[in-house]
């Protein structure tokens, strides 16, 4: 549903996104056109392209939607708990739930999504913004846990979380227990496990083990060894620039 208080530009743009939301429940993806989804939420084709170029980037609204609504519903469990398991499994959970009414077409997304050269892959440019505030997420999962992170594995823990949670993700969208319950008991063993392996790559002999599985995944997973090169590059960027104003937004 629209918000009538938002500025006209950004009701039109969620009108768009809902209709097409709709449209791939009802028809499919691949069926569902851009002049369909057009033509069902009322407004021309060129204004339908003017805010998604593509269906693509229409995926990539609802996930700016899942995401952002996640975030909002873990705010409680990250300011209140500090234990690492309950946290991670809070966080994983709660996608579960935000994700729930979007489980039956999940399946039409996932044939391109798992195309690496998808734009709807999880490691796509275009799925930048959605991957980094996940991966964001899980880093302060572990940030306000009373189980401390060496400092050395800071930035290599919350990629691999990231990278976990795809798996359970993965799992979910073929998962047709009542109320996806068997990815829900995934969930919690997969926290368990993880503050365990966490626990144990305080100890130093562990370490290069955490990191050696990292670097498997940057060196053989699309867009990992991008993303690392880039976000060190970007970070030297915008300390050297940070006067550099923001991109220009939709006009209204």
């Amino acid at each position: 549903m629209t918000d009538q208080k938002a500025p006209k530009s950004e009701q039109t743009r969620t009108l768009i996104l809902e209709t097409a939301l709709r449209l791939f429940q009802e028809r499919g993806f691949d069926k569902t056109t851009m002049r369909g989804i057009a033509k069902e939420a009322g407004v021309s084709v060129g204004n339908a392209y003017y805010y998604f170029e593509s269906k693509e980037h229409l995926v990539q609204g609802f996930y700016d939607r899942i995401g952002a609504a996640h975030l909002a519903a873990v705010r409680p469990i990250l300011d209140s708990e500090t234990d690492l398991q309950k946290r991670l499994a809070g966080v994983l959970t709660s996608w579960l739930d935000i994700a729930a009414p979007y489980h039956e077409f999940a399946s039409q997304f996932f044939k391109n999504a798992a195309d690496p050269e998808s734009p709807l892959s999880p490691f796509s440019p275009e799925s930048e913004a959605a991957r980094n505030q996940a991966i964001d997420m899980h880093r302060e999962v572990l940030a306000g846990a009373k189980t401390k992170v060496p400092d050395e594995l800071a930035d290599v823990l919350p990629e691999l979380m990231w990278l976990s949670q795809m798996g359970l993700v993965l799992y979910w969208v073929f998962d047709r227990s009542p109320n996806s319950e068997k990815t829900r008991r995934l969930a919690q063993r997969g926290a368990q496990l993880t503050t365990r392996g966490i626990i144990l790559a305080r100890f130093r002999v562990l370490r290069p083990l955490v990191r050696e599985v990292h670097e498997l995944f940057t060196d053989f997973l699309p867009g990992m060894a991008e993303k690392a090169v880039s976000g060190k590059a970007g970070s030297r960027r915008r300390a050297s620039d940070p006067d550099a104003g923001p991109e220009p937004g939709p006009e209204v």
